[in-house]
């Protein structure tokens, strides 16, 4: 459905990128705290000056102290306040104590990933295929959904060489909720991480980190952490599809009609192997330049 992203030369690296926000934040929170600490000054000025003015100056005191010295004392309280958030508590609770917290999630996380693998190999003798494609039909089904053109071209550049609206609501409403399963360069080619829905990043780049998905290095950890969705979601790019087709038990596929420059496509579907259970023809509209068919298909 997605293509891969081609990485500009010059982009910043994610955690320099990160360094950068932090700092531009804190540069943020400190200005605000000395404009805050110079109206505080000036205002106080103020109050002042008018609590001494005749009239004012003869307004009830409270507990034998001049209404503008409350104030003031109050005001400063405040200021107090905002110092002590801007100069404790984001040094204390900042991004660097969120890191750690997020580091010991993804580590009891991998840990149990790690269990549940030592398991399986422990009670399951039987051949891995043979788990994955003779599932019975209780079990969840591992879907590839992808957006092909005539000759499975998938995009060109890391983006795709169409513009489908519906079929892109189609594709939020089948994987919404769900587990979604994605090469580092498909995750990174999203503005924004998909919303409802769990990131799984599957990369041979064992630094890669990010706080918006499920990192892993393998097929088989992949499938792990998805193992309680009834219904996990391969999403590309094109070499992920090639690697999952063997696993999969069902495609969604959105068959572009036309020829399309690219340089990343789906593999073939091979038709002794799958079977086509559904076709549904779209045709093209003022929002949809090219026809396509939403297709089903399943494996025999």
């Amino acid at each position: 459905m997605f293509g891969n992203k081609k990485k500009n030369a010059s982009a910043i690296d994610p955690e320099q990128k990160e360094l950068i926000e932090n700092a531009r934040r804190r540069i943020k929170q400190k200005r605000l705290l000395f404009t805050h600490f110079v109206v505080f000054l000036i205002g106080s000025l103020g109050l002042i000056i008018i609590a001494n003015r005749p009239n004012v100056a003869d307004i009830p005191r409270i507990l034998d102290i001049q209404w503008w010295i409350w104030v003031i004392f109050l005001w400063l309280l405040l200021l107090a306040y905002h110092a002590f958030n801007v100069f404790i508590t984001n040094r204390l609770l900042g991004p660097e104590w969120e890191k750690r917290q997020y580091d010991l999630l993804v580590q009891k996380q991998k840990d149990r990933i790690a269990q549940l693998e030592k398991k399986v190999q422990k009670e399951f003798v039987a051949p891995k295929t043979k788990l994955v494609l003779d599932q019975p039909e209780s079990q969840r089904k591992i879907t590839m959904i992808a957006a092909a053109g005539a000759n499975n071209e998938l995009g060109k550049d890391g983006d795709l060489v169409w513009h489908l609206p519906d079929d892109f609501r189609r594709f939020k409403e089948l994987t919404t909720g769900h587990h979604i399963i994605m090469g580092r360069k498909t995750f990174e080619s999203f503005p924004k991480p998909l919303p409802n829905r769990t990131h799984i990043i599957l990369t041979k780049d064992t630094h890669y980190k990010t706080k918006a998905g499920i990192v892993v290095h393998d097929l088989e950890t992949a499938l792990a952490t998805a193992a309680g969705d009834d219904q996990p979601f391969i999403i590309g790019g094109g070499e992920i599809y090639k690697q999952f087709l063997p696993m999969a038990d069902v495609i969604e596929l959105t068959r572009v009609h036309g020829s399309f420059e690219s340089d990343t496509f789906f593999p073939n579907i091979d038709e002794s192997k799958w079977k086509l259970v559904n076709s549904l023809h779209h045709p093209a509209d003022d929002k949809h330049k090219h026809s396509f068919d939403y297709e089903t298909w399943v494996r025999k």
